[in-house]
């Protein structure tokens, strides 16, 4: 099997790995998460504010086109952390685009437990 052929037979391995969700003690951030595991936008988005705030290692990005490009072509492989009362997660993440590497997702809630900004970034840990 050439290097090729390998990577897809792991990308698509790597899709259908069963994530446990049971450290997300937030019930928005892990209805959310799932959502954006699932590759689902229209539900992942459902659970943002209307002018939902994106911030990429610090810097701001568009989140609606983030939300709506990212989605089912980047997930999480792993949950190793999570901080926050449940709102920020650290793990093991695959991009179609970037590859793999250690990532976090913090999201922000308002009292109407709407998220109305989201940090993504690499991670060391």
């Amino acid at each position: 099997m050439g290097a090729e052929a390998q990577k897809e037979k792991i990308n698509n391995q790597s899709k259908n790995i069963s994530m446990d969700t049971s450290k997300l003690s937030n019930p928005t951030v892990k209805a959310a998460f799932e959502a954006w595991q699932a590759g689902d936008s229209k539900l992942w988005l459902s659970f943002f504010t209307a002018d939902a705030q994106l911030l990429d290692d610090g810097h701001p990005r568009n989140f609606q086109n983030f939300s709506t490009k990212a989605i089912g072509h980047e997930r999480f492989t792993s949950v190793d952390i999570v901080k926050d009362s449940g709102r920020s997660i650290f793990g093991h993440f695959h991009s179609d685009t970037w590859g793999n590497f250690k990532t976090y997702f913090k999201f922000h809630l308002d009292a109407n437990s709407k998220i109305y900004k989201l940090e993504i970034g690499q991670a060391e840990y």
